[in-house]
């Protein structure tokens, strides 16, 4: 079983810098590893186009820098497979969408962990990429690894934000994040992400989060927006998405040469 950087990182108290990919392409994974700048690449599943073997090709890509890890974002559902199958793949870490109680969030943890009298969860040996496929099939060093996935939980939804404070309890809760623009949906104000109530919502999931000893995660579009953040104790990133910054780029230097050559 391979380390696991991001479980590394936060055990050590040390803060982390990931980005975002929508596609599974393996050369947009190495060109973020070479830039040496990110302790993890975190596939969009619920947004991306995949297949099984899209998954073990982007894990394949990362484990190519070890001093970066992986999280898969895993949507409503079905949660249990789309767990299974990216930690299999050597996906090492998972965040979970869409949760609306506590209850919900114990599910996903039970996904995650192996099917042990001590651990309770759900998830068994196998013939996998993740473990060698022959070497590591439910042994003492699988077990290890799947207690030390990273787990994060998106609070995004009216529910999750009501029973908040019961989801942090949660144990195996590592790390959470608002999302604006479903918590806006579920609030009746779709697209209005910088309303107060859903500004203020976010800044209550943080210092409660860092209250109950949760990692807080939050997700920007460049380092700029980073400052107010960490002025409120967040020291967990996530920068930027590989679809975004391609269409930014089209969208400024397409605009600026079209604007350049009407001069002429």
């Amino acid at each position: 079983m391979k380390k696991n950087r991001l479980r590394e990182l936060l055990d050590a108290g040390k803060p982390t810098i990931g980005t975002r990919m929508v596609t599974t392409s393996p050369q947009i994974v190495e060109v973020i590893g070479h830039s040496g700048a990110f302790d993890y690449i975190q596939l969009d599943g619920e947004y991306a186009s995949w297949g099984v073997t899209d998954l073990e090709n982007f894990a394949r890509t990362v484990e190519l820098f070890p001093p970066m890890s992986s999280i898969m974002k895993v949507e409503q559902e079905p949660r249990i497979f789309i767990t299974v199958r990216s930690l299999s793949a050597g996906i090492q870490n998972v965040i979970f969408s869409d949760c609306h109680s506590a209850e919900e969030v114990k599910e996903c943890i039970r996904a995650v962990r192996p099917g042990t009298p001590e651990d309770g969860g759900v998830h068994g040996c196998g013939i996998r990429r993740s473990g060698g496929y022959l070497l590591d099939v439910g042994n003492e060093a699988w077990v290890k690894a799947m207690r030390e996935v990273v787990i994060g939980i998106m609070i995004e939804k009216v529910g999750a934000i009501e029973h908040l404070e019961e989801i942090l309890s949660v144990e195996g809760v590592d790390m959470v994040q608002f999302g604006s623009c479903d918590y806006s949906i579920s609030l009746g104000k779709p697209g209005q992400w910088g309303d107060p109530e859903v500004q203020g919502a976010h800044r209550n999931m943080i210092e409660l989060a860092l209250k109950k000893g949760v990692h807080p995660r939050v997700e920007i579009n460049s380092f700029e927006q980073a400052k107010e953040y960490i002025d409120m104790g967040v020291r967990h990133f996530c920068v930027g998405v590989d679809l975004t910054i391609i269409f930014q780029w089209c969208k400024l230097n397409g605009e600026k040469m079209r604007e350049l050559l009407a001069e002429v």
